[in-house]
């Protein structure tokens, strides 16, 4: 029996004084979060349970207030139970920006998203001190995911001293080059799999609560360069330098060389593609959940073409090769 399943059901039953709530699975999450969509009285609710010991609601609820000010498409939160982890939100619907990019559709699409995450980057500067800084710890962590879940825990492959050399060298480097960036707010997860189709205020957007203050092109990276869905190069080059004019525009301080930008961008992906090949094996083996494996080609596809046109990347790109000649299988 889901006991915690049973007392969310009773919570919302109780908040809401109805007994005619359906429950059904929302979404998979990569978390510990559930959600689950509840239909009362012809409307739709977003039922939340996040275990208070391996979830803290607490910069959910900060982030959300501070985006729905902003004007961000956020699910309102109706009701809250912080000592259980039960949230009850408005719902944003099931149409994933994933299941509608299509050729007919993905300017518009990725216009309002690159709109959005403007105003969210602006937002930074109501409140540069509101999100913890993406700082140097954080960014080498999240790369040695890729280290410690994939090479070691996925492929079996333990790095040599030389290997491991290089990937320490690679990181450093990864990580100054995030730094060096202008730092904003950032929503840390900005792809398609968060970002809802909407009629109003498109887009609706989804899991944010790991936002920090970071790298002007940390969301651009996760929005054009998404793990679940690649577009030709030069279209999301066209994408990027378009994003780049935008943000001069509306006074953010992107620098005004464009092939700086592009090399931030370029080197923002493989610090994100390397962490996400990582978390994608850790979900595997640790969590037990398979589905996001599918997705680590792809992933690493953009580490191996990004790298093959950077000297400095090069040692990264050779070690992907050596240790198990990419192919395009995970």
């Amino acid at each position: 029996m889901d006991n915690r399943l049973e007392a969310l059901k009773d919570w919302v039953v109780t908040t809401l004084g109805r007994g005619d709530c359906d429950f059904r699975a929302a979404s998979e999450d990569a978390s510990f979060r559930r959600y689950f969509r509840v239909t009362v009285g012809g409307c739709t609710l977003i039922a939340m349970d996040a275990p208070p010991d391996k979830e803290d609601l607490a910069p959910y609820l900060a982030v959300a207030a501070r985006f729905h000010a902003l004007g961000l498409h956020v699910p309102d939160v109706l009701h809250q139970d912080l000592g259980r982890g039960f949230l009850l939100l408005s719902d944003l619907g099931d149409r994933t920006y994933l299941r509608h990019l299509g050729e007919q559709s993905v300017e518009r699409l990725y216009g309002d998203a690159l709109g959005a995450l403007i105003v969210l980057q602006i937002g930074t500067f109501t409140d540069e001190t509101f999100l913890a800084d993406y700082d140097y710890a954080l960014l080498a962590r999240e790369m040695q995911l890729f280290r410690d879940w994939y090479l070691v825990r996925h492929l079996g492959v333990a790095p040599n001293p030389e290997q491991q050399s290089v990937l320490e060298r690679t990181f450093d480097l990864l990580a100054g080059s995030a730094l060096d960036q202008p730092q904003v707010w950032v929503h840390r997860d900005y792809h398609s799999r968060n970002l809802m189709v909407t009629n109003q205020n498109n887009p609706g957007i989804l899991d944010f609560q790991d936002a920090v203050r970071g790298p002007i092109t940390y969301d651009l990276v996760s929005l054009l360069r998404d793990c679940y869905i690649a577009w030709p190069g030069d279209r999301v080059k066209e994408w990027v330098l378009g994003y780049h004019d935008l943000a001069l525009q509306s006074g953010l301080p992107v620098c005004e060389d464009e092939e700086l930008f592009l090399r931030w961008f370029d080197w923002m992906g493989v610090q994100r593609h390397l962490k996400a090949a990582g978390i994608f094996a850790r979900l595997s083996h640790r969590d037990g959940k398979n589905g996001y494996l599918p997705d680590i080609p792809r992933t690493l596809g953009y580490v191996l073409e990004v790298s093959a046109r950077y000297p400095e990347l090069q040692p990264l790109h050779q070690l992907l090769r050596d240790v198990h000649g990419f192919s395009g299988a995970a």
